[in-house]
């Protein structure tokens, strides 16, 4: 229903007002902390209406309908644990991880990074876990479809395929800057929080 008065939509769905819900596993564990485990308020709401969640944090918000008022949910906890997967899919946010956002032949750190083929593609390098690294545009640009010997690079670490517990561990080096303080009591990353 439409305010009447003012033609504007509640602060709620105002994008930097929108508050996500952490979801944590039945263990009190987040699914994830990279990217950390989130749920849009809307998919949260839903799984407290259907009783799928238990909710052990609140916003000071609530939504409302004709019926029906309900706390807004900050921290939610999955009533069936879900099994952590065993194998770390192949994609750029874990490649990153796994490198820890860190070139792996200058060593700069940033979120600017690209990946690099350390035996290059057109050289027969697969794109697989061993063969790709993190590496920064000024590198990637001078090493281009050279082996890394020929270009002059040593790299910082060999690459290997990584487990979810190591990039679960790696993970929590990397907290969210717009954290809400009702999570902070159920996550636990190597950064001390004021």
């Amino acid at each position: 229903m439409l305010d009447s008065q003012a033609n504007v939509k509640p602060a709620i769905f105002e994008k930097s007002k929108q508050r996500p819900a952490l979801i944590l596993n039945a263990d009190y564990r987040p699914l994830s902390y990279f990217p950390l485990s989130l749920w849009p308020w809307q998919e949260a709401i839903k799984a407290v209406y259907l009783k799928r969640v238990n909710v052990a944090a609140e916003y000071e918000e609530v939504v409302r309908s004709e019926k029906l008022t309900l706390p807004l949910p900050s921290v939610i906890v999955l009533k069936n644990y879900v099994v952590p997967t065993k194998t770390v899919p192949f994609t750029r946010a874990t490649l990153f991880l796994r490198d820890e956002f860190t070139c792996q032949y200058c060593g700069y750190k940033g979120k600017d990074l690209t990946f690099d083929h350390v035996v290059p593609k057109s050289r027969g390098g697969k794109t697989r876990w061993d063969n790709v690294v993190a590496a920064c545009q000024s590198c990637n640009l001078r090493k281009a479809a050279k082996t890394t010997s020929q270009a002059g690079f040593k790299l910082k670490k060999v690459p290997t395929k990584p487990s979810p517990e190591v990039l679960l561990n790696k993970g929590k080096k990397f907290p969210p800057s717009d954290m809400h303080k009702s999570w902070i009591d159920f996550l636990y990353f190597e950064k001390d929080f004021d």
